[in-house]
């Protein structure tokens, strides 16, 4: 019990190992991450320029995972795989997974958004098209720039990789 409340107490001044949130590298049995300073300077010209580096996004996720608020970018990232189906019947089963685990008000990991976007989306989904979610993506993702965002680039995850040259080797589990 005392370790499991131990990581309750550390919040962002300790993170987890970011490499987690990257996809998986079929072709190695060992991935290796190697980020240096002008990778990760960028990050904090703006949130579209975090959120499109494959390290921004995981190191971002990473962030969010201590904050305890990874919902909002887990939701945001299911909205841009949801954009790239093409069937009606795999949007229409997509659109209704994201309902029910991000919009739904008993969704298990429900974002903060106001009551009308809610009402549009779900109107929006009884027929879906690849663009039914993009202004409940848009006010997340604005959430995310005005609030998180800004504490992430003064935590200690985005410090520590900005002062240091950041090499990580992980094995894979095979």
């Amino acid at each position: 019990m005392k370790t499991r409340l131990g990581c309750l107490s550390n919040k962002s001044d300790s993170y987890p190992d970011f490499t987690e949130f990257l996809p998986p590298d079929q072709d190695r049995a060992t991935r290796c991450l190697k980020l240096s300073k002008d990778e990760v300077v960028p990050w904090a010209d703006s949130f579209d320029v975090l959120l499109s580096h494959k390290y921004g996004l995981a190191a971002f996720r990473a962030f969010l995972k201590t904050e305890f608020s990874d919902e909002n970018i887990e939701f945001w990232m299911a909205c841009e795989e949801y954009k790239k189906i093409k069937t009606p019947a795999k949007l229409m089963n997509k659109a209704n997974k994201i309902y029910n685990e991000f919009i739904d008000v008993k969704a298990p990991r429900e974002v903060n958004i106001d009551f009308r976007t809610r009402e549009v989306m779900k109107q929006s989904l009884t027929e879906p098209t690849p663009s039914s979610l993009n202004e409940v993506q848009a006010r997340v993702h604005s959430l995310m720039e005005k609030d998180s965002y800004p504490r992430f680039l003064h935590s200690k995850i985005y410090q520590d990789l900005l002062n240091t040259q950041y090499t990580h080797c992980q094995r894979n589990s095979v």
